[in-house]
């Protein structure tokens, strides 16, 4: 007889052999999955025997995260300011980073009831909460992936309840990217940040796993920001800002960018870990 105890603990020794971060905290996260229960639910149920199929599923779930696949794929869901967003390999699993941004953009602009367009949605988290806390803007979100779409556009229904969000395929780097969107107040991007070189150098968890093209440009980490700055200026309404969330020292080279395009009162944002995070810009020349 395998016990939710014993199974924890042969889970969480396989895990570390593996070279799991948090070994324990997997294996508990993984079997409360299987069980139904919330983690510290398990402590009150230690002695609970295991069924065939339980025990099943969770060496099925345990062999993929050995396998360094990441614990919100195997789940199917990852956790974004208090919410649960559907995750599949079609789009980045979203980071607790991100939720800056969107915290930056609520609260700087209360009542707007202006047009925000999210490049590069993935998920659709930045766009989804902005629609939560900013229930007057109306909201634009474009990424090149139709099936990152379909996760976006599945979690808009199950977190929002409605649908309101205009999800859109569209290509930053295309000469009709412009043509496609109106004119807009806000424009935000969670864009692939990382360079060709630390790409090569990422845990597995992500090198492996998450979408490439959702993580580097496959050049000096610069490209998405030069072609946002660009694309920025002919979108953005007179006043118009950007919010973008920066790579690790990359804010110099991006206030940089904004400035050869002509964007004015660059400020950046620290995150709590005092790395230079957000960027935002105003475009005072206006579309």
């Amino acid at each position: 007889m395998l016990t939710v105890l014993e199974s924890l603990r042969l889970s969480t020794e396989y895990l570390e052999k593996k070279g799991v971060d948090s070994p324990r905290l997997n294996a508990e996260l993984l079997l409360a999955d299987i069980l139904g229960l919330k983690r510290l639910e398990l402590y009150l149920q230690f002695e609970r025997p295991l069924s065939e199929s339980e025990k099943n599923k969770y060496r099925e779930y345990l062999a993929r995260r050995g396998n360094r696949e990441p614990l919100q794929y195997i789940l199917g869901y990852a956790e974004f300011m208090g919410e649960k967003f559907k995750v599949t390999r079609d789009v980045l699993i979203p980071r607790p980073e991100t939720e800056l941004l969107v915290e930056k953009i609520a609260n700087e602009n209360a009542l707007f009831n202006g047009v925000i367009l999210d490049v590069g949605t993935g998920s659709g988290n930045i766009a989804i909460m902005l629609a939560k806390y900013l229930p007057e803007a109306r909201i634009c979100a474009t990424d090149i992936s139709s099936s990152a779409l379909e996760v976006a556009k599945e979690n808009e229904s199950q977190i929002l309840g409605k649908n309101e969000i205009r999800f859109f395929v569209s290509d930053l780097f295309s000469s009709d990217f412009v043509e496609k969107c109106e004119s807009v107040d806000i424009l935000v991007s969670n864009p692939p940040y990382i360079s060709a070189e630390e790409f090569e150098k990422l845990q597995p968890e992500v090198k492996d796993y998450e979408p490439q093209n959702a993580l580097t440009d496959g050049r000096n980490g610069l490209s998405f920001y030069e072609a946002l700055a660009n694309k920025g200026k002919e979108l953005l309404a007179q006043g118009g800002k950007i919010y973008f969330e920066l790579g690790a020292d990359e804010a110099e080279k991006v206030a940089e960018i904004l400035k050869r395009n002509g964007f004015e009162e660059i400020e950046i944002t620290k995150d709590y870990a005092g790395t230079e995070r957000i960027i935002k810009a105003t475009n005072n020349k206006g579309k």
